[in-house]
């Protein structure tokens, strides 16, 4: 696993929650809880050496319990949730770790996410399968010459995927350099079944021409392709009095925020207990926010590419694939780099070295500012009054496949907050045999796809990211309402014969809290406390204001792909919260038949009144691929943004020193 590796000793002891830092109740599992786990489980009788664990991850406490907790006093229970390999089949059981015992054990309502042992054996086991070796040797290769790459292959409602765990597998020629993709093995794939270790089939289109460039991307290999640009002087971040910042265990405190983060193994880094000072007192933000799903959906209809339709979180996992940050390219030198720790096939606690970075930056732009031209005089010009932004970034990257994503919380000195998925790595290739747009081929190679490199079409596709916000704006119950901008009604003898207004429309239950995004429609979300009045009057709040959004002419009833993920339909849902009720794509996305999902939970339409409510967001984009995305994308960033609406007195950021 490149970087990844087991701790052990005293590497395990310094990420066990003890060790100086305090413990809170939604901190991730610590070193000696996932041994504990196993112990646990072992001696219940369930787990054996041969048992493999899919996932493990913390079963937070109840809400309550959480927020009646304080520093210094015991920690409710901790619990882990557990799927692992059963006797005839996987099993999901949750683990008192505090009283040492199993509390419940029974069979997965679902396909739990992929092993990484099943990932290896899928691999080593497609280039085995002597139908395989058949496919590459009329390609003129050998399996010591490809490098295959296993696949979720969705569920289309056949009965190849009853009683099977399938991964489809394409192949590559083996890199002489760094770019594993760049020379795709097309019209050949094996489908291959995790639960029986077998080859089912090799599908075998025809042989398509290979492309002959490698595309290596690394500094050198470049240098032999094309001049490197002159060298330049660098424009460095840098922080030489140190950092702002606090951080103890997972708590962190900057300026006027203060929050808990972790790492779990399927959604990456979730933050937690996100509050905001007001003046001398801390108010509560979100509860927590984290990545749901992620949906990356191919549009190529053909047999070695319709099936491409991965839910990246919920069958990979965000959590596992993070990979170590690099300074001065992923993050600062100076920022702060800690390791993520989750558990391995076998349980055992798997640290990733640098996974997370926090780090603080003055952004180059003004927080505000004011240039009073009344002010000025000739014999004493008045500068413009402003303040520099300074903003707070915790970042990870996980690269699931060819692409690797970034995500950010950034959180701004003025209140706001912006959530930002940065999007590179590799386009997805196919190989055609048209080198050219001139090529007689090119016109059926490129019909779902942009011919990028001589014998590379990169497929049309899309990413959605969809977010779980449980906003609790200084207490659990909230309200949830649009600002929406609507047409004012004008007086007959008005001289301004159109103008817009604000009307606030508040859904009374789930199915009418579903909304798309247009700039047609113009609305704010917003999110408030209906018990507190505010300054001035106002009811506190906070709004999600824009967002990167993306919808696409699917049929949501009929396609298998578009049914498992019926939540991309629209960007913003609203819930009553449900704990049980964490991933927009359900508790077991892989062969998922999308009866459990955020579109399916919200047609039991309950009431949004005067209870604990969740927001959840999906930004999205579209990728039409272009020759400037190879052999690498340049980093493209999306973002849900989020604001206070009358929360504080003033603009927070007014207090910000000058600095000069």
């Amino acid at each position: 696993m490149g970087l990844r590796h087991v701790l052990s000793g005293a590497a395990l002891a310094a990420l066990t929650a003890g060790g100086g830092a305090t413990a809170h109740p939604l901190d991730g599992l610590t070193a000696e809880e996932y041994q504990k786990i196993g112990e646990i489980l072992t001696s219940a009788g369930t787990a054996s050496d041969t048992t493999l664990f899919p996932l493990i991850e913390l079963k937070e406490p109840a809400k309550a319990d959480v927020l009646g907790w304080n520093p210094g006093t015991p920690e409710p229970d901790r619990r882990a949730k557990v799927h692992y390999t059963g006797a005839d089949s996987f099993h999901e059981a949750v683990v008192n770790i505090t009283a040492g015992k199993v509390e419940s054990d029974e069979p997965t309502r679902g396909q739990p996410m992929v092993l990484f042992t099943e990932f290896i054996g899928a691999m080593t086991g497609a280039l085995a399968d002597p139908a395989m070796i058949e496919g590459l040797k009329k390609r003129g290769l050998t399996p010591e010459q490809a490098f295959c790459l296993p696949l979720t292959a969705g569920n289309f409602f056949t009965d190849e995927y009853e009683g099977t765990r399938l991964m489809r597998v394409p192949c590559y020629q083996a890199p002489s350099g760094s770019n594993f993709y760049a020379k795709p093995v097309e019209g050949l794939f094996a489908i291959y079944d995790l639960a029986t270790k077998k080859v089912l089939r090799v599908v075998d289109t025809g042989v398509v021409a290979p492309p002959t460039d490698p595309w290596g991307y690394t500094e050198a290999e470049v240098a032999e392709r094309a001049p490197l640009r002159p060298e330049m002087h660098p424009a460095t971040l840098s922080q030489p009095g140190g950092v702002n910042y606090k951080l103890d265990g997972s708590h962190l405190e900057w300026d006027i925020w203060r929050l808990n983060f972790r790492v779990d193994k399927r959604p990456g880094l979730v933050v937690s207990n996100i509050d905001v000072k007001d003046g001398d007192a801390w108010r509560s933000v979100i509860y927590q926010a984290g990545l749901s799903e992620v949906f990356v959906p191919y549009m190529d209809p053909a047999e070695g590419w319709y099936w491409r339709t991965y839910m990246d979180s919920g069958e990979y996992g965000f959590g596992l694939f993070l990979t170590p940050l690099r300074k001065n390219i992923d993050c600062p030198s100076y920022a702060t780099y800690l390791p993520a720790l989750i558990a391995d096939d076998f349980g055992k606690p798997l640290a990733i070295p640098d996974a997370i970075c926090i780090f603080e930056r003055d952004i180059g732009d003004p927080a505000w500012r004011h240039y009073e031209v009344f002010a000025q005089t000739p014999e004493q010009p008045l500068p413009a009054e402003g303040r520099p932004a300074t903003e707070l970034v915790i970042r990870t990257a996980s690269e699931v496949g060819n692409y690797d994503y970034l995500i950010d919380y950034r959180l701004q000195q003025s209140g706001q907050i912006d959530i930002k998925i940065g999007a590179t790595g590799l386009d997805a290739v196919k190989g055609v045999a048209s080198t050219s747009m001139d090529d007689p081929t090119a016109e059926e190679d490129t019909r779902y796809g942009t011919l990028i490199a001589p014998n590379l079409v990169a497929a049309n596709h899309d990413h959605y990211f969809n977010f779980r916000i449980d906003f609790d704006i200084d207490q659990p119950i909230n309200h949830f309402s649009t600002m929406n901008m609507v047409p004012a009604k004008v007086a007959p003898d008005s001289r301004r014969k159109s103008l817009w207004e604000v009307e606030e429309r508040m859904p009374m239950t789930e199915m009418e809290a579903r909304y798309k995004i247009s700039s047609l429609d113009p609305k704010v979300f917003h999110i408030s406390d209906p018990t507190r009045k505010g300054y001035l009057g106002h009811r506190p709040g906070w709004m999600i204001d824009q967002g990167d959004v993306a919808y696409g002419p699917f049929d949501f009833q009929n396609d298998p792909p578009m049914k498992r993920n019926a939540y991309i339909e629209y960007s913003v849902w609203v819930t009553p919260y449900d704990p049980t009720q964490r991933y927009a794509g359900g508790d077991f996305a892989m062969q998922s038949d999308g009866s459990d999902t955020l579109a399916e939970w919200v047609k039991a339409d309950r009431s949004l009144m005067d209870t604990d409510i969740v927001t959840w967001f999906s930004a999205g984009f579209h990728h039409i691929p272009h020759m400037e995305d190879w052999p690498v994308m340049s980093t493209s960033w999306k973002s849900v943004h989020i604001m206070p609406m009358n929360f504080f007195a003033f603009n927070p950021a007014l207090s910000i020193r000058s600095n000069q």
